[in-house]
């Protein structure tokens, strides 16, 4: 059972990549508040369903969040359909595995892109509505990966550290006007993705061994501490890194 924030109810929440994984639990979390729910993501058919399923306090756009006008075209979108946006999850992101040595300047400009730029620009698309209302929230999400070495995606890890530096700077500049910037690190979570492609027996063995919890972590254990920093009963709460991986780190 999770928490109820009363707070949320009612509020307008933007998830980027919120189709699927753990995105996609933070949106359903957000909806189970109360809240109105703009969700951003390249997959149409998983988007769609979703907003099928949930109704019309969700709001689905197709987006490509690497073209920084369609990304604001987007979050107009979702601004003219479910109100001034008071809560930001930037989500969104791509853990692809590559090799250093083959990596060439426009596939590390790419993994900025998928992986940090749109971070940036979804808040400077949002902040209006946040400044004009008095107030909000953006919580950025990050990674353990650069916390414990993880090697075999320099540029993905190299963003995510980044994200940390982002989340401080936003925090800094307009706590002024009320608005709350706080990042979530997720360890290993077990999305269908990384189950796909990247957890076996004996993968999983070495999370354990990792992990102070010997279980798996899921979208939602993400998603609880994500709606949790957007309500007011972190109110108190902005420039703060949170890590939500059983014990690794």
């Amino acid at each position: 059972m999770s928490a109820i924030y009363s707070d949320l109810n009612d509020r307008t929440v933007l998830v980027t990549g919120g189709a699927g994984g753990i995105g996609e639990a933070i949106a359903r979390a957000f909806h189970a508040q109360g809240c109105r729910v703009g969700v951003l993501d390249l997959d149409v058919a998983r988007g769609e369903a979703l907003a099928a399923e949930l109704g019309p306090r969700l709001t689905f756009v197709a987006c490509d969040l690497t073209d920084v006008p369609a990304l604001k075209a987007a979050v107009a979108a979702v601004r003219a359909a479910q109100g001034p946006i008071q809560v930001l999850v930037n989500n969104a992101a791509h853990d692809e595995r590559h090799a250093t040595l083959e990596v060439t300047e426009a596939y590390w400009d790419q993994r900025v892109a998928v992986n940090l730029k749109h971070q940036f620009f979804a808040a400077q698309a949002v902040l209006p509505d946040m400044i004009a209302g008095g107030g909000g929230a953006i919580v950025n999400l990050g990674s353990t990966s650069w916390m414990i070495g993880q090697g075999g995606m320099a540029a993905y890890t190299a963003c995510k550290s980044a994200v940390l530096g982002l989340t401080r700077s936003l925090a800094r500049d307009f706590g002024e006007h009320g608005v709350r910037v706080n990042a979530v690190a997720p360890g290993w979570i077990m999305t269908e993705r990384q189950l796909a492609l990247w957890v076996t027996p004996e993968t999983e063995q070495e999370i354990y061994r990792n992990q102070c919890l010997k279980r798996r972590l899921v979208p939602d254990d993400v998603a609880r501490v994500v709606v949790f920093l957007a309500s007011e009963a972190a109110g108190a709460i902005t420039n703060q890194h949170y890590v939500v991986d059983g014990g690794w780190t």
